[in-house]
């Protein structure tokens, strides 16, 4: 997605500002850009500059400048964000029609809001005054991550089968065995593979190293074997589609989800994401410390990490059965 030839100049120097200046991944610049598109196309309807039947992916935003982005209003972004909790479609391509934004979907969209208003104000000094200065972020459940269990872990790699039975298995054990986030599983390279560990590139491109134990390295040069006899032209990337290119998010996602089904699991339950829970939960629960997990997950915030503390810890439960009241019952007592 090229944002530059479909970005009004205030927007393009914003999104270069965070590609060229804080060094964000082109993923993150990407969001930025659909989250204030449809925001600019939700206005242009919303004040009449358009008809209300327009479809929203046909409105361009080439005309925004900055006297359209300093008329808007805290009411008009509690409109909008009224609007995604209620109105819009959750996948524009599904195939059934489902609306309603969750509160962790419309936070996203807030913050995009609030980092391009910071930046007209206080970076490039545009406006005098932030018109959204006082907007709060959506405040979402904090629900527990899903994830497998061992048995389940080890019998969705057990029924891993087919054509790219190398390839897929290789996959699912970094997946299981290293925590890696899906869109750094697609940008492995075979440079990025050394002996004992692999380079992977996280958010904000930032590097870190992630040491393999034995059944990834296994894994991982079991299937260089069949890497090695396929040509192709992309010679760097490590996972391949069927079609020979650099594997994407979408070929990794099917996968995921044939795999689940076939080792007889809820493909409706658990994602690709959720096996890098399973990592950090059976990690946990093997005591690996926190701050150790922060390092391996690549998370910049060791609250992100923590949530993984409070799952079905073997340790904790040891620990409650080690308090001296953990077998005192009053009718006993009694009886004696």
């Amino acid at each position: 997605m090229d944002y530059r030839s479909q970005s009004p100049q205030l927007l393009k120097d914003f999104l270069q500002y965070h590609e060229n200046i804080l060094d964000h991944s082109r993923a993150t610049i990407d969001e930025y850009f659909l989250d204030l598109r449809n925001f600019f196309r939700y206005l242009k309807i919303h004040r009449e500059i358009v008809s209300t039947t327009t479809p929203l992916d046909e409105i361009s935003i080439l005309d925004v400048d900055l006297d359209f982005v300093r008329k808007v209003t805290l009411n008009e972004v509690y409109d909008y964000l009224s609007w995604l909790s209620r109105d819009k479609e959750k996948f524009t391509k599904a195939r059934s029609e489902e609306y309603g934004l969750s509160a962790a979907s419309r936070a996203r969209k807030v913050a995009a809001l609030r980092s391009f208003y910071k930046y007209l104000t206080v970076k490039v000094h545009l406006l005098d005054e932030n018109p959204i200065q006082d907007l709060e972020t959506p405040k979402s459940k904090k629900a527990l991550p899903r994830y497998l269990t061992l048995e389940e872990s080890q019998r969705l790699l057990a029924c891993v089968d087919g054509r790219y039975k190398e390839r897929d298995y290789c996959i699912l054990c970094i997946f299981l065995n290293c925590g890696l986030r899906i869109s750094e599983i697609c940008g492995l390279n075979i440079s990025d593979i050394r002996q004992d560990h692999i380079r992977v590139l996280g958010k904000g491109n930032k590097e870190r190293i992630v040491y393999l134990n034995d059944a990834t390295c296994d894994a991982i040069n079991n299937y260089l074997l069949r890497r090695k006899l396929i040509k192709t032209e992309d010679h760097s990337a490590l996972f391949l589609s069927a079609r020979k290119t650099r594997m994407a998010r979408e070929g990794v996602h099917a996968m995921v989800k044939k795999a689940l089904l076939t080792a007889g699991l809820d493909a409706s339950q658990y994602s690709a994401h959720k096996l890098r829970h399973t990592a950090a939960t059976l990690m946990i629960s093997q005591g690996v410390d926190v701050r150790t997990l922060q390092e391996l997950l690549g998370h910049e915030n060791l609250n992100t990490t923590q949530i993984y503390t409070h799952i079905d810890n073997a340790e904790l439960r040891t620990a409650a059965n080690a308090n001296p009241l953990a077998n005192f019952d009053p009718n006993k007592e009694n009886e004696k």
